[in-house]
């Protein structure tokens, strides 16, 4: 099959003009999480969601916010809490006196840009009625389906501080979220901007940039972006050396991973690689692409055994022998 990458190059490079257009106007807002601004252009660009992990203030509401704004989408915001109810997040059946009828109340899960804040906080019935509409991108209210609009990007942070009344994400529900990014404390000089900026009071304002159907169309660029067969072997080794650690002379993990990645690890970090590359405004995906979301998208999707814990190895060390094992094309 021969394939023209210079064609869909020169494509990628004309449907990817809008990135820095989007990456400007949040970085108006958004001082020195350049990370965070990128994982939140893959998930919107590879149909994901993201998990956020950070201390609080450190901008996560602040930057789905204006993500929303710069793409004209619209967005809202759930508190989690522990008393919080499944109908709280996706809407209720109400009683109407006047009609003698029923009619639907939407909750708040119908937007294009929906930030579950602090997800642990709820209990598991909260949360898989949120992973349901992420999984199914539509919700059932009485008898009534109704379709998500697209985009639909749901970002949950979740705080790694206080573990006291909160209710961990099952793993198999964790696996649902194409990224978990940790976030950490800015650079010293970009917190002296950031102090700047709140002092003065005056937030610069986002403008629309781009209009949610240029998103949904560079989602179909993105599908475009040439994958070789040795780069798809690569990802495929990356995600069976974390099942199979024996077959790539990793036998040192083997009492480290209690489980792998699962098939959607590999679906996963093919397409965030794509996205990534189309950020990068290529129309090819490199070894390099690959290696730049391998952390955020396996962070979540392997378990580790409590000989791990003993020995203080997280998640992060096992992909980065994993990584650095396995041999590049």
């Amino acid at each position: 099959m021969d394939v023209d990458v210079r064609a869909i190059n020169e494509k990628i490079e004309r449907e990817s003009a809008f990135v820095d257009l989007l990456t400007g106007e949040m970085n108006k807002v958004i001082v020195g999480q350049k990370q965070m601004i990128e994982r939140l252009l893959i998930g919107l660009l590879g149909n994901g969601h993201i998990l956020l992990e950070g201390v609080p203030g450190l901008a996560k509401t602040l930057a789905i916010n204006t993500l929303s704004k710069a793409v004209q989408g619209s967005f809202s915001r759930v508190q989690f809490t522990p008393d919080l109810l499944p109908a709280d997040v996706v809407g209720t059946m109400i009683y109407n006196i006047k009609e003698n009828d029923f009619s639907i109340k939407k909750g708040p899960i119908f937007a294009n840009f929906v930030l579950a804040d602090e997800i642990n906080r709820a209990p598991a019935k909260v949360q898989s009625a949120l992973l349901e509409a992420m999984q199914e991108r539509q919700i059932t209210i009485g008898d009534t389906t109704f379709k998500l609009d697209e985009p639909f990007l749901v970002m949950a942070t979740q705080n790694p501080v206080e573990q006291e009344g909160t209710y961990p994400l099952p793993e198999a529900q964790v696996d649902r979220f194409m990224l978990k990014v940790v976030i950490d404390y800015p650079e010293l000089n970009d917190e002296q901007t950031i102090m700047r900026q709140n002092l003065s009071g005056g937030f610069a304002t986002v403008n629309p940039v781009v209009s949610t159907d240029q998103i949904i169309k560079a989602r179909a660029a993105v599908d475009e972006v040439y994958m070789d067969e040795k780069i798809e072997k690569y990802i495929l080794d990356i995600i069976f050396a974390t099942r199979y650690p024996d077959r790539y002379n990793l036998s040192n993990l083997n009492g480290l991973i209690s489980f792998g990645a699962s098939p959607r690890g590999s679906i996963n970090l093919a397409k965030a690689s794509k996205c990534y590359a189309f950020i990068k405004r290529r129309g090819y995906v490199i070894p390099e692409d690959v290696r730049a979301v391998v952390y955020d998208v396996l962070r979540h999707r392997i378990g580790i055994t409590y000989e791990a814990e003993a020995e203080n190895i997280s998640s992060l060390d096992i992909i980065n022998q994993i990584v650095n094992q396995i041999e590049v094309p």
